[in-house]
């Protein structure tokens, strides 16, 4: 099954010249299924980039999903056309009163600010709580990831000396998990942050389990059953490009920044990028649909109950 995308919404014709299966409305509509209601709240400036990252992820699976672009109420995106906006998100005041098998928080460049400083931190700590009656399952990514487990188990974010910046090897720590399974022993994740949660404070939390990690780049992916949350602090979204991206406006603006480590073949950023973790990331993604799947109620609005 595809996903449903508006047809005017530029994942639409992006997906499908990548082969992945789109749907228009009109046509989800003559199916005799339930899709999986699965909502982004994209804090992301690069809107458009982001809404095509997570939606090739969650449409590589055999389910129809239903995705709904949400945005903070207040907030007005700075990078991405009004228009664009305005046709195709949804402010969360709009949508509090619904539910959503799913729930994807975006990171945001704002990792220098403490959490309570950030403008529009009162009203995503009532997503978080709205989580917890409305949505069945929530994957806190990046930024979205620290903040959740910061609101619900008080664990810090920590500033960095330097950009932990490149494509960094984890292993696997739990591999009985069912959001792991397919994977290898260890894999490769692109890292673009300049602040780190450390694992002995996860470790102190009650009930979180941490599923991946890296000798370099500290705690990965952690789960938290209490919540139905997963929290991801490093980018299996990423296109080939992104962290390319990443660099190349950093020398623009003359920032300093470290050539990506273990990206560009040879570290020469001369050379193009190679991908080696799209197939874990469409594991991860695909294993978080179908744990939905599985337990998500029928009926939409048993969801939270």
């Amino acid at each position: 099954m595809p996903i449903k995308l508006p047809a005017a919404l530029p994942a639409y014709d992006v997906l499908s010249k990548e082969g992945v299966m789109v749907l228009d409305e009109d046509t989800a509509s003559r199916q005799d299924i339930r899709p999986l209601r699965i909502a982004l709240l994209n804090l992301m400036p690069k809107k458009i980039q982001t809404e095509n990252q997570f939606a090739r992820l969650i449409g590589a699976t055999p389910l129809q999903i239903e995705l709904s672009l949400v945005r903070m109420s207040e907030h007005q995106a700075r990078n991405t056309a009004p228009a664009h906006m305005e046709e195709f998100y949804r402010p969360f005041s709009e949508v509090r009163d619904e539910k959503f098998d799913g729930l994807i928080i975006t990171g945001a460049p704002i990792e220098h600010l403490p959490f309570h400083d950030v403008t529009y931190w009162d009203e995503l700590t009532q997503v978080f709580d709205w989580t917890q009656t409305h949505v069945h399952s929530t994957f806190g990514v990046c930024w979205g990831g620290m903040a959740m487990i910061n609101y619900f188990h008080g664990v810090q974010k920590h500033l960095l000396d330097h950009k932990a910046f490149g494509c960094f090897r984890h292993r696997i720590t739990d591999a009985a998990s069912p959001y792991l399974r397919g994977f290898s022993d260890d894999c490769v994740i692109p890292v673009s942050r300049w602040t780190e949660m450390r694992q002995p404070e996860i470790d102190a939390a009650p009930g979180l389990k941490t599923l991946i990690t890296s000798d370099a780049a500290g705690p990965c992916l952690v789960e938290d059953p209490k919540h139905r949350a997963l929290y991801i602090f490093n980018h299996f979204e990423y296109d080939s490009g992104t962290l390319k991206q990443e660099y190349d406006r950093d020398i623009a603006s003359g920032t300093p920044i470290n050539v990506p480590m273990n990206y560009y073949p040879d570290d020469d950023p001369a050379r193009e990028p190679q991908n080696r973790w799209r197939s874990h990331a469409h594991l991860l993604y695909g294993n978080w649909i179908n744990a939905i799947y599985q337990t998500t109620p029928f009926e939409v609005d048993h969801i939270g109950t």
